[in-house]
């Protein structure tokens, strides 16, 4: 793995995907987005009809295989040689992600990919997450964790996905967002942690473009 891994790590809602492919753009590092490669193989289960088996659910990837594929703007995933960067987005998939993404088989081989693929990049990546800093890339040579307060995350969910932001709609979506950080927390596998090592940035009332720069000011004093 090179030294320059940037781990971006933060509860649901704080931005994190879109703050890590903006610095990613902003250090002329790739976005290696791990999330893509988990919803790969959910796209693969489910055109193969596999049921919640982590086993036969890595085996069939390494069959057919899915894969990152590196690209000028970064890596996307691949089933079987085919760009299925739109096809992992659909319903069906978001709907069986999250219970892919918890099997230990599948993490461990997923893991393994994103390992391999920031060891092989010349430049360096940027990567997010929720273990990521604690797990992938433990020795990463910066970490971020990335947050804000309940309610700051939902009115910008509710403005990404154009939704009314009263309220009672802020205050709904903010509930949500802190059962789900809850659940993140003390799930059994991969639990949403800030490392020991992370400086968190708490990004309320922050600024998209504050955000970036902060965060590519610390790596580039990193990595000259």
């Amino acid at each position: 793995m090179p030294a320059r891994v940037v781990a971006i790590d933060g509860p649901a809602g704080s931005g994190k995907s879109s703050t890590a492919r903006a610095v990613a753009d902003a250090l002329d590092f790739a976005h290696l987005d791990s999330g893509a490669l988990y919803r790969a193989f959910t796209l693969a289960a489910i055109d193969h009809d596999l049921p919640l088996d982590g086993e036969r659910i890595a085996a069939l990837a390494g069959a057919l295989p899915v894969r990152l594929d590196r690209t000028p703007a970064g890596y996307r995933p691949e089933i079987a040689g085919v760009d299925v960067s739109e096809a992992v987005r659909s319903p069906a998939v978001t709907a069986r992600v999250s219970a892919v993404a918890a099997l230990p088989a599948v993490r461990r081989v997923v893991n393994a990919m994103v390992r391999a693929a920031a060891a092989e990049h010349p430049r360096g990546v940027v990567i997010e997450g929720r273990d990521i800093g604690t797990v992938v890339f433990a020795d990463a040579g910066l970490k971020i964790f990335l947050t804000a307060s309940p309610e700051e995350r939902a009115r910008r969910r509710l403005l990404q996905e154009n939704r009314l932001q009263d309220a009672a709609s802020v205050a709904r979506e903010a509930e949500t967002l802190e059962v789900r950080d809850h659940a993140d927390a003390n799930r059994p596998i991969a639990p949403l942690a800030q490392a020991p090592d992370a400086i968190p940035l708490d990004t309320t009332g922050m600024g998209f473009d504050e955000q970036v720069r902060r965060i590519v000011e610390l790596a580039r004093k990193l990595f000259p």
